[in-house]
C-alpha cells in the first residue's frame, strides 16, 4: 500500500493507514455506489471521509500505474491547490493506492468530513427554497472566482458543491468530487458552458446568467442565452446517451 499523508496528519499515519487497510470491514457507510464507496471514521475529534474508487479495468490499471495519476492522487493534489488559491474544499488528509507491477487496484482519498451543509442541488431544484435567489447569486460569484483563478471544474454538477451558511448570513461553498479539473485561462465559451451540468430550471439559470454578466461586464441577454443554450445541449446529449444505453441493454 502506497500512502501519502498531508502535513500535520503525519502524526496519525498509523491510524490513517489502518482505516484504508480495514476499509471493507469497518467505518460508517455513507454512500455505496456502483463505482465508488464512501465511509467515515473518527479521528482525534474530527471525522475522516474516505472515498474508495472502484478497481479500474485492465487497460486503466496500467495507465493509472505508469501513465496517469490515480483519481485519489489527483483529488489530494487538486485539493491542496484549490486551498492555496483560496477556494474551499474539505481539507485533504491523505491518499492511498493499492498497486503492483500489473497496475493500480483500489485507490482511496481521505479528507475532512463536513457537517452542517447542504448541496447546491437543493436551491437549484426547489423553487421555494429559503433565500434561493441570494444563494444562487452567491454561488455564481463563487463560480466566477473559480474561473478568475483559472480553475475549470469539469464536474460542476449539483451534487459537487456543498453550501454552508456562516454567522453573518453569507454562504460558503465547498467543492467535492474534484478529481477532474484543469487549471488554465478559460475562454468565454468554456466559462458559460461550465454551468450546463447544473440542469437547473430557466428561472435559476436566468439568475445565474444575470449575475455572471454583471461580474464580467458582458451583455446580460447574450450571457443568459448562452447559458440556457448550453443547458439544452447538455440535456439533449444526456438523453441520447440514455437511449443508447437502453438499446444496448445497459442500465
Amino acid at each position: 500500500m502506497h500512502v501519502v499523508i498531508n502535513g500535520d496528519y503525519k502524526r496519525h499515519r498509523r491510524r490513517l493507514v489502518e482505516m484504508i487497510t480495514d476499509f471493507d470491514r469497518s467505518g460508517e457507510m455513507l454512500v455505496k455506489g456502483k463505482r465508488n464507496t464512501i465511509k467515515i471514521f473518527p479521528l482525534d475529534g474530527k471525522t475522516v471521509n474516505i472515498k474508495a474508487f472502484q478497481i479500474p479495468n485492465a487497460v486503466n490499471k496500467l495507465a493509472y500505474r505508469y501513465l496517469r495519476k490515480s483519481k485519489a492522487r489527483r483529488s489530494f493534489e487538486y485539493a491542496k491547490k484549490l486551498l492555496a488559491l483560496g477556494i474551499n474544499t474539505p481539507e485533504p488528509m491523505a491518499y492511498g493506492e493499492e498497486r503492483n507491477f500489473w497496475g493500480l487496484n483500489k485507490s482511496y482519498y481521505l479528507s475532512e468530513h463536513l457537517t452542517g451543509q447542504f448541496s447546491i442541488r437543493q436551491p437549484l431544484e426547489q423553487k421555494n427554497f429559503t433565500n434561493r435567489e441570494e444563494i444562487l447569486r452567491q454561488f455564481t460569484r463563487f463560480t466566477f472566482h473559480l474561473h478568475e483563478k483559472r480553475v475549470w471544474f469539469l464536474d460542476h454538477s449539483p451534487g459537487n458543491t456543498l453550501v454552508r451558511e456562516d454567522s453573518n448570513g453569507q454562504y460558503q461553498f465547498f467543492l467535492v468530487d474534484i478529481n477532474r479539473m484543469q487549471f488554465k485561462k478559460l475562454s468565454r465559451k468554456v466559462r458559460l458552458n461550465n454551468f450546463a451540468r447544473l440542469s437547473a430550471d430557466k428561472k435559476a439559470l436566468s439568475i445565474i446568467g444575470e449575475e455572471y454578466a454583471k461580474l464580467t461586464g458582458w451583455p446580460k441577454k447574450a450571457t443568459t442565452r448562452a447559458i440556457l443554450e448550453a443547458d439544452q445541449k447538455f440535456r439533449a446529449g444526456r438523453k441520447k446517451k440514455q437511449r443508447m444505453k437502453r438499446l444496448l441493454g445497459r442500465k
